[in-house]
């Protein structure tokens, strides 16, 4: 066994059956096994003495719905009712008269979709107004202002060669997700920013290095120390929370969306195979607006200030 025992009140003959699901789960990985007999130790709680070979469906569904009141997520009660099926599929190998999974067919309500963080376009343009003449800020500057420019991801900033940006068409090739190559438009500021970084690049990149952002080394600059650069500059900047590549984009797609409205151009620049992956930058809109009517419409005000 793990450790893992039956909750108290579990009948003899359901603490019976999760030592048998124990030993069958033996050669599966401990954070698997550990798993599945929590959820199943959670479950056989739930029946208190009624048998858990013979809970019917519809139990088991008021049993997902009793843990979501008790406030587990949608992923949460997915998991449960994996491990869950992999019970019933244990039980059914071991007595087929048992007859049909009454797991089959229930599914986990869906969480809210978490909504990606953005700067807003204050926190935005004071993070990428990096002044500073040094070689590697000046590339640090144009990394930023590309990045929030034309919405890239992380990857597609580290694997940028120097052949893929045309400065004089303000346009950048990328490829993104699944070997797709799209193109996307550079603005003024970011397309001034590199061509002040390609001005002193030759002295820090490597001879043959076709990277448009290289490290001190000379050799092409990493995820990970893209991660840093921008985290290290956030602090610098005054922002007051974490900052990550990817909030970089998503506040290009909020941003662009905000002041043109239009979701289909956003998710061409964005790379999105499906026009929902782009959807979730309208919730953002909505918000934004929604904290522009509490601050500024009288009658938001008048209600926050009676507290009803």
């Amino acid at each position: 066994m793990t450790g893992i025992a039956a909750a108290p009140g579990t009948s003899a003959a359901n603490a019976a059956l999760l030592e048998a699901f124990a030993t069958h789960l033996a050669p599966r990985p401990a954070h698997t096994r550990n798993a599945y007999l929590r959820d199943v130790a959670q479950l056989m709680s739930l029946a208190g003495a009624t048998p858990v070979a013979k809970l019917s469906r519809a139990q088991l569904m008021r049993f997902v719905a009793t843990l979501h009141g008790r406030g587990l997520s949608g992923r949460s009660l997915a998991r449960a009712l994996s491990g869950w099926r992999a019970f019933y599929r244990f039980l059914l190998e071991r007595d087929r008269s048992l007859g049909e999974d009454p797991c089959a067919g229930i599914r986990a309500p869906k969480s809210p979709r978490r909504l990606p963080s953005a700067l807003s376009p204050e926190e935005a343009a004071r993070l990428v107004a990096i002044d500073d003449t040094d070689p590697l800020a000046l590339r640090d500057r144009a990394l930023f202002e590309l990045a929030y420019s034309s919405g890239l991801r992380l990857s597609e900033l580290a694997q940028l060669d120097i052949g893929a940006c045309d400065l004089a068409t303000g346009e950048v090739r990328v490829l993104g997700k699944g070997s797709k190559e799209r193109i996307v438009p550079v603005g003024a500021a970011a397309r001034e920013a590199l061509q002040r970084w390609l001005g002193v690049r030759p002295g820090l990149a490597a001879e043959g290095e076709s990277a448009m952002f290289v490290a001190r080394p000379g050799r092409r600059l990493s995820p990970r120390a893209i991660e840093r650069r921008l985290a290290h500059w956030a602090i610098r900047r005054g922002l007051p929370r974490h900052v990550h590549p990817h909030m970089l984009r998503h506040s290009f797609a909020s941003h662009v969306l905000q002041s043109s409205g239009d979701l289909r151009a956003v998710q061409e620049m964005l790379g999105h195979a499906s026009i929902a992956s782009t959807q979730v930058y309208t919730h953002l809109d909505f918000q934004a607006l929604a904290k522009v009517y509490d601050a500024a419409h009288p009658r938001a005000r008048r209600k926050k200030r009676s507290g009803g």
